[in-house]
This record gives structure tokens, sequence and C-alpha cells, in this order.
């Protein structure tokens, strides 16, 4: 298929206002993981209204959006739930009713990653409008759901229990619209101590398990200096997020001690790379710690619950892989050279080709910098540049076969 690239920017950019509104509109409607009804409900009707063949929810929650009935199936993703909006002092305007400039839209969810969906979901009425689905290709734009809390797990959910297994996938996760080919994994750990409580005023009688943590602390300090490196993802790291302990009464010895640490892996690290590390350290030895991963288990928005251990693998998919260069034939038509890189941070792409190995590649609106960040926002110019990437992709891939 020969693409008209000046074609798909002109149509873009004439969708420009309806693409800021409708994301406006999502931004208005909080969706903390587990409480998207709203959300994915005003992204069906955009989608209905737009004239996709088919808009669906998966049992989950996930709002599924299709163009097309080709046997080959590619999707644009992006996730609908958002973090709180933190300390409220800190933001300089309304987190959900938002603001709106010449350049930018501001409001929770803006970069990350609500803005991608909006840019997805009119990619699709630019593909019907200029006839740029191949026959063979069926497209289809997700709005998934409990990214934030557990990311993966939706994907995790379309593959094996709702039949859903594309042969590409493109996230839209903000990448300041340079092309992302993967990120370091990622697994929260808990490790716990036990001691013995007894009376404050003699504590000599008793084992505190605070006293036990603390060279446990300092040997996790070291050992984060010391893990594998990857010359493109980075090092891999760990660092302790909470830290909680338990006794009868402020008036006694501690009996309990935990913490947890997010581990972040790089390529070749893996879940029992990393716990063995921990427990192996002299004083988790010494203490007897008990080193676990955590489990998720919380209902979805339609009241599912989809278990699943708290481990996000690593992936990369390779610089010359089909699918990599398809996506940048399609920058390089529309906007030249891209910058090819990587994220710092995870998203459902663990799932997508960490675990199930379909190809996955970044591209989105917003800044990484912006996300969970008091007055997040994104740009409009990068808006209009999504959509018309997204356009162009499933063309670009016409020559891919699955498993290539």
């Amino acid at each position: 298929m020969t693409l008209d690239f000046a074609a798909i920017r002109q149509r873009a950019e004439h969708h420009r206002p309806k693409i800021v509104r409708f994301l406006r509109d999502l931004i208005a409607l909080p969706s903390p993981s587990g409480g998207e009804e709203r959300v994915v409900g005003r992204i069906r009707e955009e989608m209905e209204d737009l004239g996709y063949d088919r808009v669906e929810y998966d049992p989950l929650g996930n709002v599924l959006g299709y163009l097309g009935s080709g046997p080959r199936l590619v999707a644009l993703d992006g996730h609908v739930d958002t973090v709180g909006v933190g300390n409220r002092d800190l933001w300089a305007f309304d987190p959900y009713e938002g603001f709106e400039d010449e350049e930018c839209v501001g409001g929770r969810g803006a970069s990350d990653q609500k803005g991608g969906v909006a840019s997805a979901v009119w990619a699709g009425k630019i593909v019907r409008d200029l006839g740029l689905l191949p026959p063979d290709v069926t497209l289809l734009v997700t709005g998934t759901v409990q990214e934030e809390d557990c990311d993966g797990l939706c994907w995790q959910y379309l593959i094996r229990e709702h039949g859903v297994r594309p042969e590409f996938v493109l996230s839209t996760e903000p990448t300041s619209c340079r092309i992302y080919r993967g990120h370091r994994g990622r697994m929260e750990i808990k490790l716990s101590v036990a001691g013995v409580s007894c009376h404050g005023s003699a504590p000599e009688r008793g084992d505190n398990a605070i006293y036990k943590m603390a060279p446990i602390l300092e040997e996790l300090q070291t050992l984060h200096g010391r893990l594998a490196d990857h010359p493109f993802l980075g090092k891999g790291s760990l660092t302790v997020s909470e830290i909680w302990s338990s006794s009868p009464s402020r008036c006694a010895v501690a009996d309990g001690c935990g913490i947890s640490i997010d581990r972040r892996l790089t390529l070749g690290e893996t879940a029992e790379i990393a716990l063995g590390e921990i427990r192996d350290l002299p004083s988790v030895r010494a203490a007897r710690g008990a080193v676990e991963m955590y489990d998720y288990a919380t209902p979805s928005w339609r009241g599912v619950t989809y278990p699943t251990e708290a481990y996000f693998p690593t992936w990369l998919i390779e610089e010359d892989h089909p699918v990599t260069r398809g996506v940048v034939r399609a920058h390089r038509g529309l906007f030249g050279e891209p910058v090819v890189d990587k994220w710092t941070f995870s998203t459902n792409g663990v799932a997508i080709m960490g675990r199930f190995g379909i190809p996955c590649i970044g591209f989105g609106p917003g800044h990484e910098d912006q996300a969970h960040a008091p007055n997040e926002r994104t740009w409009k110019d990068e808006l209009v540049a999504a959509a018309a990437l997204y356009a162009a992709v499933p063309a670009t891939l016409e020559d891919r076969t699955a498993g290539t």
C-alpha cells in the first residue's frame, strides 16, 4: 500500500480541536485503578460515534474498539487509569477541570496516559476516512484498566482469558513522540523479620525486630550498587519504598519489622535471581528474614479479580526487527528520522512482550517526567503527531508476518 503521508498529517491536524476536546473530557473523569467505569464509557461512546466496526468491554473492563475484519490483528494500547492527585496544594490548577492554552492541555492523566488514548481513538477515524487499513488487517484500539496498580494485568487477561492475541502492539504511553523499544522490568518484594516483644523498660529481655532490620537496609543499599548493567536498558536497581513494624504498644520492643523493595530488572535478570540475591545477604540470613514477592488480587470496576504475582518482566525488541523498521518507516514518511530510545518507567509491555513475546513498540504524546507529577500536562502538537503515526502504522507493517 502506498501512503500519502502529507494527507495523513493534514487529516490529523484537521482533527486537532476534536482530539483536544476528547482528551479534556477524559481528564475530567477521575479514573483510579478499579474505578475506570465512567472513562471507559466515554471512550466507548467516542468510538461508536466515530464509526468503529465493533466496540465492546471484556469481562475485566477493558474497552476494545475494532476496525476491519482481516485475519492479522494489530493493536494500539493505552491504559485509562491514573494515579491520584497527591498534595492538592502543589497544583496550580484543578487536576480534573484541567487547563488549556495554545500549546498544552493540563490535568491528571494528560501525559500518563489519556493523551495517548485520545490520539489512538481518533487515529481510527483517520484510518477509516483515508482508507489506510490493509484488507488483511484488523486494527484494535484498547482502553485498558488497572495498569497503574498492576501493569500488564489487563493484557494477561486479554490474551489468556479473552482470546485476544495481536501480532503487534504499539503502546501509546508517553515517549515525547520518540520511538521506544523496551524498558527494564520490575518486581515488588516484601522482606520481613521476627523478634520477641517485652516491656520497653527492660529491652534486653526481648529481641528487637527493628534493630535486626538495620543491617539489612545497609546491605540492600550496597547491593543496589553492584547490580547488573545493560548497554541500552541500563542498570538494575532497588530501593526500599516502605517500612513498618509491630509491637504490643509504644512501650514495648518490636516483635516484627518489614520492608517493601521496588526492584528494577535489567535484561538477563529474573525474579529468581533478584529474590536469591536478597536471600543470600549475610544480614538476611542472620535474621532469618522471609523474602517473597507480593501478589495482586484487587477487583476491577466490573468486579472481576484476576490474581497475579507482582513480577513484571524486562523486554527489549531488536532495532532491526520488522515491526521496529515498520514504525521507523512511518515516522520517516511523516516527520523525518526518529529518535529511538527506551522508557525509564514500566508499561503494559511487561506482559505483551515480557510474558508473551508479542512484538511491542512505544510511541506516545506526553513526557515521562510529567507522569505522577503535579501540574501534569501534554502538548497539542504531540497529540496530533501521535494520531498521524498511529493511523499510518498498520499499512507500514503490511509486509510483516507473525513470528518473524
